[in-house]
């Protein structure tokens, strides 16, 4: 029998084996201690602030849950002002972080070549002091009579804020205005950080092949680098709105009764008037209210690609 008759050889079977339960169950092991720490330090306050909402008493008397979910009908009735306020404020802090990031943003990822680490050590060195003492600094800025308010004085600035109703009376401290710069100048490094990761990512050559077709750099801004940037402008919205639309230090030190936030009621009936029902009602009001501005506004941003 010749080679070529030769019957031919049974196929190999591949040995396929089944990773061990142990190695299995690795992954889930290593998640265990990040789910501790969501469950102990978030789930279960979670459940206790819901179930403190409920309660009725006083604090000489005690609480009791009684299901009393009208305080949070009582809650939103009293306090809608500062939730609409808080919004308002929160939002035109965003905008106003996202116009002054963007560029700024867009300058590191694409001109600031070997400067670049040192411009982002400067934007993020506000973060070496503290939230209080950056806050303070403000008051010394926005003081009646210094330069700040000259120069604003001088190119008419505040006659037009005065005419919004952000400004009164040629002073800014103690005003809408002053609560918003606060929150733009704290929050800023959330909006810069994320737009700058994602700029950074944008290969160069789309721009190059960008220019070849003969698009001006307009074009190609519209065109290219704003839809991938898209991912780093949602996250810097976000991480930029969602803490200031709960922030009250801004609202207490740089504003006046009438510019209360609704962070600002909620530290209030925690620490002062001892009316801790209200206190979390707020707390969730204001979550939910977060929660669903921010579910629709990713789904109408057209992206889920976050940095």
């Amino acid at each position: 029998m010749s080679v070529t008759d030769a019957p031919p050889a049974p196929p190999v079977k591949a040995v396929i084996r089944k990773p061990s339960t142990r190695r299995r169950l690795v992954p889930y092991w290593l998640l265990l201690p990040g789910i501790l720490w969501l469950l102990v330090f978030f789930a279960l306050p979670m459940v206790y602030q819901a179930s403190t909402s409920v309660q009725t008493g006083s604090l000489e008397k005690g609480f009791e849950v009684t299901w009393h979910f009208r305080t949070y009908w009582d809650a939103l009735a009293d306090y809608y002002p500062q939730f609409v306020r808080s919004l308002l404020y929160a939002g035109t802090a965003t905008l106003l972080c996202l116009l002054l990031g963007y560029p700024l943003a867009y300058l590191i990822a694409f001109k600031a070549g070997r400067w670049r680490n040192l411009v982002l050590v400067l934007v993020v060195a506000p973060f070496f002091t503290s939230f209080l003492i950056r806050t303070l600094a403000w008051k010394t800025i926005l003081a009646d009579g210094g330069a700040v308010i000259d120069v604003l004085h001088t190119l008419h600035v505040l006659d037009v804020t005065a005419w919004l109703g952000w400004t009164e009376n040629n002073r800014v401290l103690a005003t809408p205005m002053a609560v918003v710069c606060g929150l733009t100048y704290n929050f800023l490094p959330f909006m810069i950080l994320p737009l700058y990761t994602s700029l950074e990512r944008i290969d160069g050559r789309l721009h190059e092949a960008a220019g070849d077709l003969y698009a001006t750099p307009a074009t190609t801004f519209r065109k290219v680098t704003l839809p991938l940037s898209m991912p780093g402008v949602v996250s810097g919205t976000l991480l930029t709105f969602i803490p200031a639309s709960g922030d009250y230090v801004n609202a207490e030190l740089l504003g006046s009764t009438d510019t209360k936030m609704v962070g600002s009621v909620i530290q209030s009936q925690f620490l002062r008037v001892l009316d801790y029902p209200t206190a979390a009602a707020l707390s969730f009001i204001l979550m939910a209210v977060v929660l669903l501005l921010v579910t629709v506004y990713i789904r109408r941003s057209g992206t889920e690609d976050l940095v």
